[in-house]
């Protein structure tokens, strides 16, 4: 779903209120090293997967601390926003979408990666076997089908393009088409959409199937790279310290966890959560789980996570100076690997 400026604009004056409001409110008492100033983090979640919070709280991690579920985020965008405007506590959307909230004033900061692609876990972009798109240039006035415009796969296939050498007139003339993702398959079969992105076990699915074929995918044009954050208020931050160094510390060891443990124990560890949630969803897809795809350890964010993608920020006009300062999006100061740790996994 598209995120207008306007959107974001109405998202950042509803947090300016909220924030006024909570003016009168009496200060947080100084923090202890190691106890959490706050024991519960609103969150949103995603049917039938199971996130690193989610992980990490499982493996105790957490500590004290509880997640405490508010329902299903349907994009990363509206997570992000959600988190800026103290619905949640804590949201993860894609590296440039992270960047197009802070551009447009909202008070909050990456903490660190959630999500990310390798040679085993990336986005595919498939056309039908049959269908005469070879080439980028062949898909010049076709349609792409996405789950959503202005994040990760727009910007994968702008890059795509752009390698291939199309110029600006002709890549917008390639229009992105937004379709639920478990919908992405049968729209290309049905020739709804000339190409698609499927990822996970959708991806599987149609492969397994037959009759889809790949034209590229993100790890082939890209290599493995950081495709998002999770972002905290700047006024959780300074309120509650030990508790944003807890959780930060404890997604950087599910990571860890997820890296260094036989794929078989991590899905039935999956397995076991989503059956104790009760949140009436299946488990059959956790079988297609294939790696944590972070590229660092412990989920550690980089400069190179946000200037991968200035160029195409600059073009779509969310950064609009010609000095971007990528140091003033992130932090790594809550993250247990930042000064060279030898990554641990286990409980």
């Amino acid at each position: 779903m598209k995120r207008t400026r306007p959107a974001l604009a109405a998202a950042v004056a509803l947090l300016a209120a909220a924030m006024l409001s909570a003016c009168g409110e009496s200060a947080t008492a100084t923090s202890v090293p190691g106890q959490p100033e706050k024991l519960e983090l609103r969150y949103q979640g995603s049917a039938n997967t199971v996130s690193l919070p989610e992980l990490a709280e499982h493996l105790g991690y957490l500590g004290p601390v509880k997640l405490k579920w508010v329902g299903n985020t349907i994009s990363g965008p509206q997570d992000i926003q959600s988190a800026a405007t103290d619905q949640t506590d804590f949201g993860g959307a894609f590296t440039g979408a992270v960047v197009k909230l802070i551009e447009a004033g909202a008070p909050v900061k990456a903490v660190i990666n959630y999500y990310g692609y390798d040679e085993k876990t990336f986005t595919g972009y498939y056309v039908k076997e049959d269908s005469p798109i070879r080439t980028a240039r062949d898909l010049i006035g076709k349609k792409i089908g996405v789950n959503t415009v202005g994040a990760n796969a727009e910007a994968v296939i702008n890059t795509y393009l752009r390698q291939a050498g199309l110029s600006d007139d002709e890549i917008k003339q390639v229009q992105l088409v937004v379709i639920p993702p478990v919908s992405t398959e049968e729209a290309i079969r049905n020739g709804q959409v000339d190409a698609g992105a499927l990822s996970g076990v959708l991806q599987d699915h149609a492969l397994a199937t037959g009759g889809l074929r790949s034209l590229f995918d993100d790890y082939k044009i890209l290599g493995s790279y950081n495709g998002g954050p999770y972002v905290l208020r700047n006024d959780f931050i300074k309120k509650y310290p030990e508790t944003a160094k807890i959780f930060v510390g404890a997604v950087a060891k599910a990571i860890e966890w997820e890296r260094t443990t036989p794929r078989e124990q991590v899905i039935a560890e999956f397995t076991k959560i989503v059956d104790d949630r009760g949140r009436n969803e299946s488990t059959d897809t956790l079988k297609y789980w294939k790696s944590v795809g972070i590229s660092t350890p412990g989920g550690l964010i980089s400069d190179q996570d946000f200037t991968r993608w200035t160029d195409w920020l600059h073009r779509t006009g969310v950064i609009k100076s010609d000095k971007f300062d990528a140091a003033k999006i992130y932090t790594n100061e809550f993250n247990p690997y930042r000064d060279g740790a030898t990554p641990v996994a286990g409980r």
